[in-house]
């Protein structure tokens, strides 16, 4: 049900995660996590002898792990991101269930939120016994809609709640003048993951449309309606989506931000959107004094003011009641939460099995109380002493960037100059934030897991809202620091590394430089790299949507990602199918930005400067099956076809094996040569940053 629109945050991995907040005051004392007994941060026993590293260097570096890794039947994909955020599940789990043990702790205090609202996600006796009346109240404000005024209220008052039926509504900076906050409209409406799924003929996507529509009449007849009418409403549905899904951006064009960028007046949107008005709507939206809008897709909108004039009432209240129960089911009994996933987990990724219990309750509770979590995780999990460590390795990233840039031979000075200017204007985040989340007004019980679900929704909401009228608050975090995964974001100009990643077996402070530049530094290089990445790039120093470039420095740019872009479109998994590389171009010259500019910073180190051996591996070797490891994934086929048409990431093999065989130092540490099949000829290898 939780929808949050995240202004164009560009992460290392797109992942299910778990995450809290807590304050660094430098002087904490606790734990952090160390390599598990008996591993070594790079062992041996995992390489596959028999590839040669110079033909596939992902297979060579992971093989013999991923041939004896097995994917969990709970899981989609098993790999490096997946196994520390298991770890910080199970570190979680325990705060979770003692808090959950301290019946009569004070309210409002983090032990209260967070015991009560795993103890009522927990008591499925509960939860059974309540069944569809968890939610009775919400579906009686839907049967009551009578006209389209009604109609529009309605979806207005579920915005406030968070669930943006027919389209995603989010407060944050304006792109153009970053130190306000506006409002923004975003298309949505659909069940399915994407637009294609409902357009392509591609027998999957063709399957999943099949699929799709006996799983909403399954739903609606457990929430009590008659088989055939349920099968009627269901057709009704997938009619509405697939209109909906005609009129929606695709994601590639998603990534233009100035295409994105429509700035309308209240008028002006009432105008192009004949029968919606948007002043009610934001009345009913509990906003007021706003005139103006962001609007990323209006012609989704227009399509949707037509949808409004065409569609029969009762079609309407239909689809509402569908997606209500669709956004609610994992919350209520095990009917519908065992229906959807049987649709969402089974068909369309291949889940074999629901996550325990106590991982789904988990997520709920940190996307609840959140914050009050992350007080009590990082106090045990995070200390100053790796914060330091970490801003070390930020720092020397940084330096060995800036070098890159004096040694661009693509780039005007003038140009070079303002690349800096960014680079060093840079926010720096590590571990957990400066400034804690206030929860006061916000009620969590036991008595009911719904009811915190939509309670919490309703104090996000308006926590978001609260931010109009006032100065964009940089101390924000998009993550939070157990979350095992990092970001840029283009507004504040920032980059962001939760405590969560700052762990094995992406960063270990007993490890050698060469692991941990090839890790750790791999990932603070990629959301380095965002900042001039096709999208980034078009932002300046100051975060504002705006060029910085001179027009022949930014068509050598150009011609440079666009090599980027065809290396990624040839490349293919499953049954030949392509990776898009316009999707991925981003993530694709983060990751060759993130390994170039991490190899810069170990070769200034010691140890970079030697050849001593460790494992009979050099430096520059250990360096490279560092970066290896960090991508290494065993995944389900459904899963692998569902990221290429979503995810605007890789798939992990390439994301390892597509830089380095750009990377002339790689070429070197294993020898590669004509014939090989990573070699690329020198003029054909990629070189941007």
């Amino acid at each position: 049900m939780k929808l949050r629109h995240v202004f164009y945050l560009a992460s290392i991995a797109t992942i299910s995660l778990t995450s809290c907040q807590e304050k660094m005051d430098g002087s904490q004392s606790g734990e952090t996590s160390s390599l598990p007994a008996g591993k070594k941060f790079l062992d041996p026993a995992n390489i596959d002898t028999t590839i040669n590293p110079a033909d596939d260097f992902y297979s060579y570096a992971n093989g013999a792990w991923l041939k004896t890794t097995p994917i969990p039947a709970s899981e989609t994909r098993w790999g490096s991101f997946n196994l520390l955020e298991d770890f910080n599940k199970k570190a979680l789990k325990g705060l979770l269930e003692e808090a959950a043990a301290k019946k009569g702790a004070a309210k409002g205090s983090p032990e209260q939120m967070v015991g009560d609202c795993f103890a009522s996600g927990m008591d499925t006796v509960a939860i059974e016994k309540a069944g569809i009346r968890a939610i009775q109240s919400e579906l009686n404000k839907i049967n009551a809609i009578t006209d389209t005024k009604s109609l529009l209220d309605e979806i207005a008052r579920e915005a406030t709640m968070d669930m943006n039926p027919l389209f995603s509504f989010g407060v944050g900076p304006d792109d153009k003048e970053v130190t306000k906050n506006v409002c923004s409209l975003f298309q949505g409406g659909l069940g399915l993951p994407d637009r294609d799924y409902y357009l392509k003929p591609d027998p999957r996507e063709a399957g999943i449309r099949e699929k799709y529509v006996p799983h909403i009449a399954t739903m609606l007849t457990l929430s009590g309606e008659a088989t055939a009418d349920a099968n009627k409403h269901a057709a009704t549905i997938m009619a509405m989506e697939t209109a909906m899904a005609k009129a929606s951006m695709d994601r590639v064009t998603m990534r233009d931000p100035y295409k994105t960028y429509n700035k309308f007046s209240v008028a002006a949107l009432n105008a192009k959107t004949p029968g919606i008005d948007w002043k009610n709507m934001l009345t009913h939206m509990m906003i007021s004094n706003q005139d103006t809008i962001l609007v990323a897709t209006p012609d989704f909108f227009v399509a949707l003011s037509g949808m409004l004039k065409s569609t029969p009432i009762d079609d309407w209240k239909t689809y509402l009641k569908w997606h209500l129960v669709s956004s609610m089911a994992g919350y209520m009994s095990h009917n519908f939460d065992q229906e959807h996933f049987n649709f969402y987990g089974k068909v369309m990724r291949g889940q074999q099995e629901q996550k325990p219990r106590w991982k789904r309750v988990l997520q709920v509770v940190d996307g609840s109380v959140g914050d009050q979590l992350g007080k009590m995780y990082t106090d045990k999990y995070f200390t100053a002493d790796a914060k330091k460590r970490m801003l070390e390795l930020v720092n020397n990233l940084e330096a060995a960037y800036e070098n890159r840039i004096n040694n661009l031979d693509w780039m005007s000075d003038s140009t070079k100059s303002k690349a800096k200017d960014k680079l060093h204007a840079f926010i720096k985040k590590i571990g957990y934030p400066d400034k804690w989340k206030d929860y006061a007004g916000l009620e969590i019980t036991r008595d009911s897991y719904a009811k915190n679900i939509m309670a919490s929704s309703v104090f996000e909401y308006k926590f978001m809202i609260s931010k109009l009228g006032k100065p964009v608050d940089k101390t924000e975090w998009g993550m939070t620091p157990p979350t095992v995964n990092a970001y840029y974001n283009p507004a504040f100009n920032e980059i962001v590394f939760p405590a969560g990643i700052l762990q094995y077996p992406f960063f270990e402070k007993n490890s050698d430089d060469a692991v941990i530049y090839g890790a750790i530094g791999g990932v603070i290089g990629h959301e380095m790299t965002h900042g001039f990445d096709d999208q980034g790039c078009q932002y300046a120093a100051d975060g504002n949507l705006k060029n910085w470039w001179s027009k022949e420095d930014k068509n050598r740019f150009d011609a440079k990602t666009n090599m980027v872009k065809d290396q990624y479109d040839g490349y293919t998994i499953l049954d030949n199918k392509h990776v898009n590389g316009a999707l991925t171009l981003g993530e694709n010259l983060a990751d060759l930005g993130g390994v170039t500019i991490a190899y810069d910073a170990f070769k200034k180190t010691k140890q970079g400067q030697s050849n001593d051996k460790i494992d009979n591996l050099t430096p520059d070797q250990r360096f490279f099956m560092s970066w290896a490891q960090v991508w290494r994934a065993n995944i389900r086929d459904e899963e692998a076809a569902t990221r290429l048409v979503t995810d605007p990431h890789s798939p992990g093999i390439h994301r390892c094996n597509g830089p380095l065989s750009n990377f002339t130092p790689f070429y070197t540490a294993f020898n590669v040569k004509e014939g090989n099949k990573m070699y690329k000829p020198e003029a054909q290898r990629a070189k941007v940053w």
